[in-house]
């Protein structure tokens, strides 16, 4: 009874979140609210396994990356498991993201999790009104987010997780600090059979998870001030502007997995996903994915929302395709190192590269 109440208490706790962010999310897709959200980076996948499918896999993704699209998912590591991974964002732009965690087992079913992600937009020119073509100097704008999670099995059926952010952005004189919370499950139904036809699999999997939702952040620094002469006394004075507060880009994943055994050690993944956001379009995701065994998988996705198929009308740089592969070689018992890539379509730009390397211990 104890072990059925647990997940009962999580599934609980999920639905009364949601319930918690239905005066926002219950008007998701609304074009006036579009751009309104800051801390936009939190809407990036920075992984480039599950950025190959186009993020259709949540109900089913596991490990480190799990962190980003459905939390639950780290729950499945075995031991411990590293990534990094370098993705060249918006191709012919010099922005660059670079990611970087791992995750670790406690106990018998629990599993704690850190990921950091960092983007790298290079050297942009200081301009003033005085000098707009700049060549007084340079600055680097700086955007971090640090995750921390712990995951648990509750059951053989369903996992559950939960992730505190703290997000960080940052030029030379103005900078903002926020933190924000994910929370997710994934649920293993035991539908299906094996080749044989006899014994039950874990073929079907479902997933929903709940991303950035977390107070309002707002500007503050020595950028937002001036000074100013008082015209009756001549007094300088310095007056500071008061920059208004901005709402996290929140938003709801509801997924599904199905994997097909077609030969022995062949198996083929059929993933959709639906992403219900609070100031962007809604977005609809399926990706596809051939594998052998644990050493080569081959993948596929398209990622679609209203008018992407539109170039006079859509809203967004990446156009909806994407794929990718892994590489996976046992370097020991229960251990493995392997090489991730995806790459993402957009237009303009020449696309978005992901390149990751992971170990398994």
């Amino acid at each position: 009874m104890k072990i059925l109440l647990k997940p009962f208490i999580i599934t609980l706790i999920l639905t009364a979140s949601m319930v918690m962010i239905l005066p926002t999310s219950g008007r998701a897709g609304n074009p006036q609210r579009i751009g309104q959200a800051g801390a936009a980076e939190l809407l990036i996948n920075p992984w480039a396994r599950c950025s190959g499918w186009g993020g259709a896999n949540s109900a089913s993704i596991h490990g480190l990356e799990a962190m980003y699209l459905n939390v639950a998912g780290i729950a499945f590591t075995q031991k411990t498991e590293l990534i990094f991974c370098r993705t060249s964002w918006l191709k012919g732009t010099d922005i660059n993201i670079n990611s970087f965690g791992f995750t670790q087992k406690v106990g018998e079913s629990g599993v704690f999790g850190l990921g950091m992600m960092s983007m790298d937009m290079g050297d942009i020119q200081i301009t003033t009104t005085d000098l707009p073509e700049g060549g007084i100097g340079t600055y680097s704008p700086s955007f971090m987010n640090l995750g921390l999670s712990y995951a648990k099995v509750f059951s053989n059926s369903i996992y559950g997780g939960i992730t505190m952010k703290l997000i960080s952005e940052s030029i030379s004189d103005v900078s903002a600090m926020g933190a924000t919370f994910d929370a997710g499950i994934q649920y293993v139904t035991g539908i299906g059979k094996d080749k044989a036809g006899k014994k039950k699999t874990d073929n079907l999997k479902f997933g929903i998870s709940l991303k950035n939702v977390g107070p309002p952040m707002k500007f503050t620094g020595d950028g937002l001030s001036f000074r100013a002469t008082v015209p009756a006394t001549g007094n300088i004075l310095t007056v500071e502007q008061r920059s208004d507060k901005f709402e996290l880009p929140s938003l709801v994943n509801i997924g599904g997995t199905y994997e097909m055994k077609v030969r022995e050690n062949h198996h083929i993944n059929v993933a959709g996903n639906f992403c219900s956001n609070s100031f962007s379009k809604d977005q609809y995701s399926i990706g596809l994915e051939y594998g052998y065994k644990t050493y080569f998988m081959l993948r596929g996705g398209f990622t679609y929302e209203q008018d992407i198929l539109d170039a006079n009308l859509r809203t967004t740089a990446l156009t909806g395709p994407s794929a990718g592969f892994t590489v996976e070689i046992p370097i020991g018992k229960g251990k493995s190192f392997g090489l991730d890539y995806s790459y993402r379509a957009t237009n303009p730009f020449q696309g978005c590269h992901s390149m990751g390397a992971r170990i398994n211990l």
